[in-house]
């Protein structure tokens, strides 16, 4: 293994450690009502912005000069927004597995347009980890609620388009510190819409705050500098590894509990995973 897949596997990990992060102290906020969904958003992308800003400014030894587009600030703020609201009724593990399959099935389809052809263990990955995916929300008694499903869905095609339009960046930390700060003013505007800080508490804005300035924050800095050297359909795979992360820290922290098919969509996701990354070398 050279230097540079060494450096870029490293980057990948902290990065979806941190994405873990995220459904969990998002879970934690919510499940106990502490905060808002809207409050959940407003302050997670307000921290987030606020971290960047610093780590710009610790890097560049002065004022930073932001480079955020408003079109990858879109998708970043659609994604958190959905993301939230999501969160109100599903688990950690459940909605971080719809919140990356959909991530994944996104940016395969954008890589197969750019001309991308994965390699047939590729496409059996891809047909284990979608048949996790069906596992998870085939209707049953225990299948997710719709309207969660649908919004987490919805996260996670606004993320994949997130990170695509990220693979490009020459600047990855200040790409990424620009995009947070033009999603200041849609979550205000969001939050003054949903009824501003009503019902808010000190631990959920706590909560908020470490996912917007670490697990976010942080967290997409390092992702964005790892996927230039990821091909759309690896990165879109990798991401799946997530909600097995998320799964057991829910059991964990949260003690949800775990229904026969989370184990088995989880079992098939990891598989399919290991399978596609493994085939070939990056």
């Amino acid at each position: 293994m050279t230097g540079t897949v060494r450096r870029t596997a490293l980057l990948t990990a902290l990065a979806l450690l941190a994405f873990a992060g995220n459904s969990i102290l998002c879970r934690l906020a919510l499940g106990s009502h502490a905060i808002s969904p809207a409050g959940f958003t407003a302050v997670r992308l307000g921290a987030g912005a606020a971290a960047l800003w610093l780590l710009v400014a610790l890097r560049t030894g002065g004022v930073p000069k932001l480079a955020g587009q408003w079109a990858s600030a879109a998708a970043l703020f659609a994604y958190a927004a959905a993301f939230s609201f999501a969160y109100v009724s599903l688990g950690a593990g459940t909605g971080a597995l719809i919140l990356f399959g959909a991530v994944q099935l996104t940016m395969i389809l954008a890589g197969l347009r750019a001309g991308e052809r994965p390699a047939a263990a590729e496409w059996i990955g891809l047909g284990l980890a979608v048949s996790g995916l069906v596992v998870l929300v085939f209707p049953g008694l225990t299948s997710p609620a719709p309207a969660g499903a649908a919004l987490m869905a919805a996260a996670g095609v606004a993320w994949g388009v997130y990170s695509l339009r990220g693979r490009g960046s020459a600047e990855a930390l200040r790409n990424t510190a620009g995009n947070f700060l033009l999603t200041v003013p849609m979550a205000a505007l969001l939050l003054a819409v949903a009824g501003g800080t009503a019902g808010w508490t000190a631990r959920g804005a706590l909560l908020a705050a470490i996912s917007g300035a670490l697990a976010s924050g942080v967290g997409y800095a390092i992702w964005y500098t790892a996927l230039p050297s990821l091909t759309a359909t690896r990165a879109a795979l990798v991401q799946l590894l997530v909600p097995v992360i998320a799964a057991a820290g829910g059991v964990a922290l949260l003690g949800e509990a775990v229904p026969l098919r989370l184990p088995i969509a989880a079992a098939l996701v990891l598989g399919g995973v290991a399978l596609a990354v493994t085939s070939r070398s990056p």
